[in-house]
C-alpha cells in the first residue's frame, strides 16, 4: 500500500512540474516572436474557427432534415474518424523528439519526457493539416444542424473530440517511437505499416471501406451531439473527457520508455559512413550532391516526403477522384513538402553555414543548387501523388495531361520561388536533426503552411477547370505567363542573394 501511494506522489510530483516546465517553454518560445505577429496570428486563428463553427449554420439549406444537411450529418462519423486516422498517421511519422525546445539546447536543462508530451500535445493543433480538418468538422456540423440552440452544446462536443482524438493520435505515435528504438524496432514498425497499408488497400479493393467507416463507434459522438442538452448529451461530453485525461496521462508512459532509448534513425543519419563518389565536374554538382544528401539523410525530411507522397494518393485512390480532380493534388503536396525545410532553406546548414559561406563559391551557385534540390523534393512527392491516383482515375483526356503538366510546372515554380523568398527574409536558427522538428516556429508555419495551401489550391482549380474545355494547349497557354511571372520573382531573389549583407544576415541567424 505505502509502494502504490508513493508512486502515486511521484506521479502527482512529476506532473505538476511537467506542467510549470511547459509554462516556462512556452513563455520562452512566445518572448522569440515579434508581438504583432504573434496576436495577429491568434486573432486570424481564432476568428476562422469561430467563423466556421457559425457561418455555415446560416447558409441556406443548413438543417434542413431532407437536404444535403441531412446527408452530411450522416456522413460526420466518418469525418470524426478520418480527423483520429490522420492524427495517428502524422503522430506515428512523427517520432518522439522535442518541439517545445531544440535538442542541443535541452540538454543544458532538466526538462522530462512528460514535458516533452506535454508540449507536442499543445502544439499539435498549431499546423494547418490540424487547423483545416477541424474548421471542415466544426463548418459542416454547423450546416449539418442549422441555427438551432443546440449548435453551441453541439461544438462542444465536437472541440472535445479533437482534442481527444490528438491525445489518442500522440499517446500511438510515443507508443510506435518506443518501439521503434528498441531491439528490432525499426524493422517491425516499417512491417506494421507495410501490414496496414496492405490491409487497406483490400478494404478498398473488395469495397468495404467506407461501409467500415460508417459503421464506427464514431456513430454514437454524432448521435450525442445531435442531441438536445440532456443524459445522452452529459454522457457524451463526460466520455470524451475520461478518454481525453486518460489518454494524457497515458501517453506520458511511452514517452518515458522512448526517451530511455536511443533513437535508432537519427543515431544512424549521424554515425553512418558513407562510401566516397567520384569528384564532381563543376561546383553546382558539388553543392547539389552535398545539399541532396543533407535533404535524404534527415529524419523528418525523409519520413515527412513518405506522409506527403502517400497521403494524398491514397486519398485520391479511396474517393475514386477523377483527373479534374486530380490537379489539385500536385500544388497540396508541394506546398506540404516545402514545409519540411523549404520555406527556412537555408537552415539546412545549421552551424555548417559559416564554413559554407566560406567557400570559394560564387553566391549565385550557392542559391541555384539549394534551389534546385528544392525543386526536386517538391517534384518526387507531387508525382508519387499522382502515380497513385492514376491507378484509380484511368486514362486521361489530353486536356486533362496538359492540365496536370501544367499545375505541376506553374507550382513548382510558385512554391520554389515563396520558399527562397521567406528564407531569406525571415530565417530561423532549426535543429533538423530531431525526428520532430521543424523549420520555424509553430505560428510562423501556419502562416507560411496557409498562404501557401490558398495560393497552389487556386492554381489547382484553375486548371482543374481548363481541363474540361476541349484541346490540350488551352492549360499551356494559361501555364505560359504563370510560369513567367513566377521564374520572375524567383530571379530577381538570385540577384539579392548575390549581396553579402542578405547573406550575412542569413547566416548568421541559422548558424545561432
Amino acid at each position: 500500500m505505502s509502494t502504490a501511494a508513493s508512486w502515486t506522489d511521484t506521479a502527482r510530483r512529476e506532473a505538476r512540474s511537467s506542467l510549470v516546465d511547459v509554462g516556462h517553454l512556452v513563455r520562452f518560445r512566445v518572448g522569440t516572436l515579434p508581438r504583432r505577429t504573434l496576436r495577429g496570428g491568434l486573432v486570424g486563428v481564432l476568428a476562422l474557427t469561430a467563423g466556421s463553427a457559425t457561418v455555415p449554420a446560416w447558409v441556406p439549406g443548413a438543417g434542413d432534415p431532407d437536404g444535403r444537411a441531412s446527408d452530411l450529418l450522416l456522413l460526420l462519423g466518418t469525418g470524426l474518424t478520418s480527423f483520429l486516422l490522420l492524427g495517428v498517421l502524422a503522430a506515428a511519422t512523427g517520432g518522439g523528439g522535442r518541439e517545445l525546445i531544440a535538442r542541443d539546447h535541452a540538454a543544458a536543462y532538466p526538462v522530462g519526457p512528460t514535458t516533452d508530451h506535454l508540449g507536442a500535445l499543445l502544439l499539435a493543433p498549431l499546423t494547418i493539416a490540424w487547423l483545416l480538418q477541424a474548421w471542415l468538422l466544426l463548418g459542416a456540423t454547423a450546416y449539418a444542424l442549422g441555427p438551432r440552440p443546440l449548435l453551441v452544446s453541439a461544438q462542444v462536443v465536437v472541440v472535445l473530440w479533437l482534442l481527444a482524438a490528438t491525445a489518442v493520435a500522440q499517446l500511438v505515435g510515443w507508443t510506435l517511437e518506443a518501439l521503434r528504438r528498441g531491439p528490432y524496432g525499426v524493422p517491425l514498425v516499417r512491417g506494421l505499416g507495410l501490414a496496414v497499408v496492405l490491409a487497406v488497400t483490400g478494404l478498398v479493393v473488395t469495397d468495404r471501406l467506407l461501409p467500415l467507416l460508417d459503421a464506427s463507434p464514431t456513430t454514437v459522438v454524432v448521435i450525442g451531439l445531435a442531441s438536445t442538452p440532456g443524459v445522452r448529451w452529459a454522457l457524451t461530453v463526460a466520455g470524451l473527457l475520461l478518454a481525453l485525461l486518460v489518454a494524457v496521462a497515458l501517453g506520458a508512459v511511452p514517452a518515458h520508455l522512448a526517451a530511455r532509448r536511443l533513437p535508432v534513425d537519427e543515431a544512424r543519419a549521424e554515425t553512418g559512413t558513407h562510401r566516397a563518389r567520384p569528384a564532381p565536374r563543376s561546383d553546382l554538382a558539388a553543392l547539389v550532391r552535398l545539399d541532396r544528401a543533407s535533404v535524404w539523410r534527415a529524419v523528418p525530411t525523409r519520413r515527412g516526403v513518405l506522409v506527403l507522397a502517400g497521403g494524398p494518393g491514397l486519398v485520391a485512390v479511396l474517393g475514386d477522384l477523377p483527373w479534374e480532380s486530380v490537379t489539385v493534388l500536385p500544388g497540396l503536396v508541394a506546398s506540404g513538402a516545402a514545409l519540411l525545410f523549404g520555406v527556412n532553406a537555408w537552415c539546412l546548414d545549421e552551424r555548417g553555414a559559416l564554413w559554407r559561406e566560406s567557400l570559394p563559391v560564387d553566391p549565385g551557385t550557392v542559391f541555384t543548387a539549394r534551389a534546385l534540390v528544392l525543386a526536386e523534393l517538391l517534384l518526387v512527392g507531387s508525382l508519387a501523388t499522382v502515380a497513385l491516383a492514376a491507378t484509380r482515375a484511368g486514362v486521361p483526356t489530353p486536356g486533362e495531361a496538359a492540365a496536370v503538366v501544367a499545375t505541376l510546372a506553374v507550382v513548382l515554380v510558385q512554391v520554389v520561388g515563396a520558399s527562397m523568398r521567406w528564407s531569406a527574409a525571415h530565417p530561423y536558427p532549426a535543429d533538423l536533426r530531431s525526428a520532430r522538428a521543424t523549420p520555424a516556429p509553430p505560428l510562423a508555419m501556419v502562416g507560411y503552411s496557409a498562404r501557401l495551401a490558398l495560393a497552389t489550391t487556386l492554381t489547382g482549380v484553375l486548371f482543374s477547370l481548363l481541363a474540361r474545355l476541349p484541346g490540350w494547349h488551352v492549360p499551356l497557354l494559361v501555364a505560359v505567363p504563370m510560369l513567367c511571372w513566377s521564374a520572375a520573382r524567383l530571379v530577381r531573389q538570385h540577384r539579392a542573394w548575390a549581396d553579402p549583407l542578405v547573406r550575412a544576415r542569413v547566416v548568421g541567424a541559422v548558424a545561432g
